[in-house]
Order: structure tokens, then sequence, then C-alpha cells
């Protein structure tokens, strides 16, 4: 099916819904490289004013990627709830931008349609929304999940404690560990993205965090962020496996890029939950990713990228994660040319994943060839703050010695938690009081009152 727009005396054509989309994107470096963006600013208007018309009910019947060929297009059609759909169903996309700002759409209206929703619905109305729309309506979508904590909880954000080393040192890892538990991180996770896909490297890293945990009884998960297939070796060989990781995409092709499939993301959930770890929730997947990993693998099928990465989101939601992490300016300035679009990417994926009922987290980072810097980064974090993110990283100084990448630091948890009033994970903070780290209030006490963790940590490693 065409569509057609007239501003003016110009009328713009629009060979199918998969084109509409695109061009009613957001600039972006990803979707000129991939030849699919608006060629001018009336252009992309023209896509936007057709798109708002488009009822909803069209994204069931024409596909953007064919049934047949691919199977997340299958996923989504056949999980696809008519009962949860039928609130909205008499909407277009327009209306349904108004239906989700309005003020009696609250968190249950949100709840109740989730199954009802298609990746596709859902990156459209993003289309037409502006910054402030992303965040306000994000906001009232809070998506809970637990396994030995409670992430995601209204006015709570939590931190991926990411102590990455480059040599996959044991005990610059742990240092770098224990730094930021210093800082109050590490409720989301402890998860270390390793050098080396050696699985006795694996797992002794996971060997070396839950001997931490155990010893110090911190009520947190581990993760290692290894292919899952080298995860479910490490379960088969008894290791201590936590929370299960794997960078997913949004069409078959570019998810057999990363060597995965449907089937085996369901074996690795399955082997996962046989280990029955979790002590408050059993939501253990963690999954990786990023606008632009579909094009990066030639993988998109004329698709643009930010629709890609929201059906990423349905493969995450098939497996009830504990956490989804949209590395947003990971991939590079190709994808995401500077701070600018960086920015809207982050709040973008946010509002996509939460409205799909996913744990959304996000990796707000830069490469150092991007256009982009730091202030872009507290910019996205205070943002995304306000949004209601489940949880952002932590790292030391901000700079992923390993990874070679920018994103954000321990001390910048710290400032968002303060200015917004944002605790951790329950659970979590209790412990942090409970070991003279925080006070009642979560904030830092001060270093001589952590000092008997300290001295007990500094004889865990070995260190005089």
């Amino acid at each position: 099916m065409s569509y057609t727009e007239t501003i003016g005396s110009r009328t713009y054509r629009f060979a199918d819904l998969k084109t509409l989309m695109a061009k009613a994107s957001p600039l972006r470096s990803g979707d000129q490289l991939a030849g699919v963006a608006a060629a001018s600013e009336e252009e992309r208007v023209a896509a936007r004013m057709t798109l708002a018309q488009v009822p909803l009910r069209t994204f069931l019947n024409e596909a953007l990627i064919p049934y047949e060929s691919d199977e997340v297009t299958r996923l989504v059609i056949d999980d696809h709830s008519p009962q949860a759909f039928a609130e909205i169903s008499h909407l277009t996309v327009g209306d349904f931008r108004n239906w989700l700002l309005s003020s009696t759409t609250d968190a249950d209206a949100l709840t109740r349609i989730t199954a009802g929703l298609t990746p596709e619905m859902v990156a459209a109305v993003s289309k037409l929304m502006r910054n402030q729309d992303l965040i306000a309506a994000a906001r009232k979508r809070p998506v809970i999940t637990r396994f030995r904590n409670t992430v995601g909880l209204p006015g709570h954000m939590s931190v991926r404690l990411q102590p990455n080393h480059p040599t996959d040192d044991v005990k610059g890892i742990a240092a770098s560990m224990l730094d930021g538990l210093m800082y109050g991180c590490g409720d989301a996770m402890i998860g270390i993205n390793p050098a080396s896909d050696n699985l006795a490297a694996i797992t002794k890293l996971l060997l070396m965090i839950d001997d931490f945990r155990q010893r110090y009884q911190v009520p947190t998960q581990s993760c290692v962020l290894t292919h899952v297939t080298n995860t479910i070796a490490a379960i088969e060989k008894g290791a201590p496996v936590d929370l299960v990781f794997q960078s997913v995409a949004g069409t078959e092709k570019a998810n057999a890029g990363f060597g995965i499939s449907l089937a085996l993301l369901q074996e690795a959930y399955e082997a996962g939950l046989s280990l029955k770890r979790g002590t408050v929730g059993n939501n253990l997947m963690y999954f990786e990713t990023g606008q632009g990993s579909a094009l990066s693998a030639d993988a998109h099928f004329g698709v643009d990228q930010q629709t890609c990465e929201v059906r990423a989101y349905a493969v995450a939601r098939k497996f009830n994660p504990f956490l989804v992490n949209t590395v947003v300016g990971f991939i590079g300035p190709e994808y995401l040319y500077d701070g600018k679009q960086i920015t809207r990417a982050g709040l973008e994926d946010h509002f996509c994943g939460k409205l799909l009922g996913v744990p959304m987290g996000c990796d707000i980072c830069y490469t150092n060839h991007a256009e982009a810097d730091q202030d872009d980064m507290d910019n996205l974090l205070t943002l995304l703050g306000v949004a209601g993110i489940n949880f952002i990283m932590g790292i030391p100084g901000a700079d992923d010695v390993m990874l070679n990448y920018q994103s954000t630091s321990f001390h910048d948890a710290l400032y968002v938690r303060d200015v917004l009033g944002l605790r951790r994970a329950p659970e979590f903070e209790e412990w942090l009081e409970s070991m003279q780290i925080t006070d009642a209030r979560g904030a830092l006490l001060s270093a001589s009152s952590q000092q008997p963790l300290l001295e007990g940590a500094n004889d865990w490693l070995g260190i005089a």
C-alpha cells in the first residue's frame, strides 16, 4: 500500500509503510548511510503528517519484514494479543500519541495494552513525539523486575557496576568492583565484559564475584557478558551463573550475525532458570541492544534503524529479562553522529522499551570519534533520570579501559540520584546501610566509616 501527502504545491509519495516510517524518523546518520532517510525537512514533515493518519490496525496487516522469512516478525505477530489491543484498536498513530499523553492514561492503562502493542506501532508513535513527550509517557510506565533485589520501582534508579579490565586481571577487576560498591553502585548488577571468551577465564571471574557476594551477603547479581553458548557451557560445568547475557537485534538475519536464534535464547533461558539462584524473583536474562546493529550486519531490509531497534525489544520481552540495556552511542557516529542524535535515540529507546513492558536501562555513552562530549552525556543522564530509567552504568572515571569508550561514572550516579531524589534497589540500600557505606537516607558516609569493609576486602584480595 502506498501513501501520499501534499504540502503546498508538492505531493510526496511513500511506496509502502516501511518507507513512510523511515522518512518520518528524526535525522540520523545511520538512516542516511542506509539511504532511507528523508531528503529534506519538508519530506520528513510530510511523512509524519501521513504517519499520524495511519490506523494502528495497519501494522497487523502490513509487515515491514515478511512473516515468512523472519522469525522476529513471526514472534511479533504470533504473540500479539487482540484482547489487549482492543482498548486502542480504533486509534490512528496520531490518536495514539494523544492517548499516551492524556492525563487520564496511567500506569494501569499502559500495562493493560502492553501485549497488544507491536514494536512497529510503538516505533511509529515515537516518531511523532518531541523529547518531552517521550519523557512524560515513559515516566508513566514502570517496569519492575526481581532476582536478588528489586529494580525499576518508581522513584528508584539502579546502577550496573562495570569493572572491566584489559587483561581480565582478577585483582584489577575486584579493585574496581570495590571502588564502585563504596560509591553505592552495583544494585542493577556487577557485570564484566571479558577481554577473552576463554571458558576458564570466564568461570574464574564468576567465581570471584560469587565468593565476594556470599562473603559479604551482597543482595545483587553478577554477569559475565560472554556469548550465550559460553554461558550455557559454564552452567553445564557448575559455574555460579546469575544473569544470562546476550546481544540481540531486531531481525532474524542480524541475530544470526550474533550467532543466535530464538530457539538458542530459549535454551539459555531454561538453563538459567534451572539453577534457581534468584531469591526474590526469577527474571534472569540480560540483553544489550543498540541502534544501527542491524544495518551494520546488512540485515535491516530497508527498515530504519530505530524501528529495527524496537523490534529487538520484542525479542527481549519474550524471555522475561531482568535488565535490557540500550548501549546508545557505542556503535559510533556512522549511526548516531553527534550528541543531539545520541540524546534523541536514548529517549526513544527508553520510551519504546518501557511501552513494550521491557525493563530498560541505558549505557549513556559515546566513542571518541563522535561529535559528542561528557556534557551531552550529562544532559541525557538527567533526562533519562526524569523519564524513569531503570538503570545506568557505573564505570571508574566514566572511561572504560577495556572497551575504550566514554560512559557514566560512579560520581554521575551520585549526581543524578541527588538532584532527582532517586533511591537504590531497596534490598541493596539496606545492605549499604548495614555495611556503613550509606546512611538511612542513602547518602554516602565518610571514608573512615567505610574502613571495616575496606579492610576486610583488602584481606580478601590479599593486599597488605
